[in-house]
């Protein structure tokens, strides 16, 4: 079949996450014709903590708040499992989720909009076009093709479009998540935060509304090594022997500094971007973020496409780069010069956080979304110590390994 015989549409994107699932929206409400596929079936299983700050409140549709399990009002910061101070607040500064119910409802608002949607829907690949982009369908590329004026790609950091983009990433971790079941438990309203023992490693505890969401993240190659953090983990919680009702893993990785954003008339957004912040891993706010940005865009240059001013497609496709290096890129720099300072500084940083009424007060700002993490930066420790330990290599992930055997 010719590219003539294709049916054209203004916009495809690819994955159905946050950040998929709102660039689609976007795009459908600005007047474009828009497709969202994703590769597995829906409603479907993610591993995340699903914490919702207060950015992400701010860039979610209203629909999506119905999917809210758990209102934290208390927040504990420990340091290896001890030193836990606990975070108060009378209004609930941050909201958690299961991210199975949590991307229905926006696939959901998507449709909504007028987006078709099609789950269970694999792409190969991608090549440019005259048209714009020629997307391949299935395991081997034989189950048809489409055709996009632009393309967005959220697919998750190993996805298609990201490759095809060039992202190019400064670093990555594993994180391992167990969900336990949890009737009538003591953590209604109460989530926990620790940093763990290997530099730039932490454990979390997230209640939902039957169960708790158990997890660790640490720098790749070291599997055996996160697998030991998160069952130490379990038994300082007192929940080893709690039944355990999935585990899964995920690895996230974040963009270097310079890492493109587009390809031709390919954007990428969220994971697929690198668009996480590597100090705490929060993504869910900056695909939010992100995918409302690649879909006004992706909606302006498919107008400009479709009567072949083409430079006024590439000028479309410009502003959301500009957007994200403008109003996004400097708290994953925050983010990364805040990672250092855990990773050279964990005691000083947490006593910081945990011991110091404005420490505190900034944490809870933080996952409000009534503060940037750029403001953190502004510490004196993090303003002396970050500039310097930048310039220095990071040790290897083995030596960054060891874990206490309790």
């Amino acid at each position: 079949m010719s590219d003539a015989d294709l049916d054209i549409w203004d916009v495809i994107v690819v994955g159905a996450g946050p950040a998929g699932s709102t660039a689609a929206r976007v795009a459908a409400e600005a007047g474009a014709r828009v497709l969202l596929i994703d590769r597995a079936a829906f409603p479907r299983y993610k591993t995340c903590g699903g914490g919702i700050t207060g950015r992400s409140l701010r860039a979610m549709p209203n629909a999506a708040r119905a999917t809210f399990e758990a209102d934290i009002t208390e927040f504990g910061l420990s340091r290896e499992g001890g030193d836990r101070v606990m975070l108060h607040a009378d209004e609930p500064f941050l909201a958690m989720v299961q991210r199975e119910r949590f991307d229905q409802a926006l696939v959901d608002a998507a449709a909504a909009a007028g987006v078709e949607f099609r789950d269970a829907t694999a792409m190969r690949g991608l090549e440019e076009a005259p048209e714009g982009i020629r997307l391949r369908l299935g395991g081997d590329g034989s189950d048809g093709v489409l055709l996009a004026r632009v393309v967005v790609g959220a697919d998750g950091s190993s996805g298609r479009t990201s490759g095809y983009v060039g992202v190019e990433f400064a670093g990555s971790d594993l994180g391992l998540e167990v969900e336990v079941e949890a009737i009538d438990h003591e953590w209604a309203s109460t989530a926990l935060f620790d940093w763990g023992k290997d530099a730039g490693a932490y454990a979390w505890l997230f209640p939902k509304h039957d169960s708790l969401t158990i997890g660790v993240i640490q720098r790749t190659g070291v599997p055996d090594a996160t697998r030991a953090y998160l069952e130490l983990w379990l038994r300082q919680l007192g929940l080893a022997g709690a039944t355990r009702l999935r585990e899964s893993g995920h690895l996230t990785r974040w963009r270097s500094r310079t890492s493109p954003l587009r390809r031709g008339p390919v954007l990428v957004a969220g994971e697929a971007a690198g668009l996480l912040e590597p100090w705490t891993r929060e993504g869910i706010s900056f695909a939010l973020r992100s995918g409302a940005m690649a879909g006004a865009a992706a909606a302006s240059a498919a107008a400009a496409a479709r009567t072949g001013d083409l430079a006024a497609r590439d000028l479309a496709l410009v502003g959301y780069v500009a957007a994200v290096e403008r109003e996004l890129a400097p708290d994953l720099v925050a983010g990364a010069a805040m990672l250092t300072v855990l990773e050279r500084f964990p005691v000083p940083l947490h006593r910081f956080l945990a011991h110091t009424r404005r420490g505190r007060r900034l944490f809870v700002a933080l996952c409000r979304g009534g503060a940037r993490l750029s403001a953190l930066v502004q510490h004196p420790l993090t303003r002396i110590a970050a500039p310097v330990l930048a310039r220095r290599p990071r040790r290897p992930a083995r030596a960054r390994a060891r874990l206490d055997a309790a």
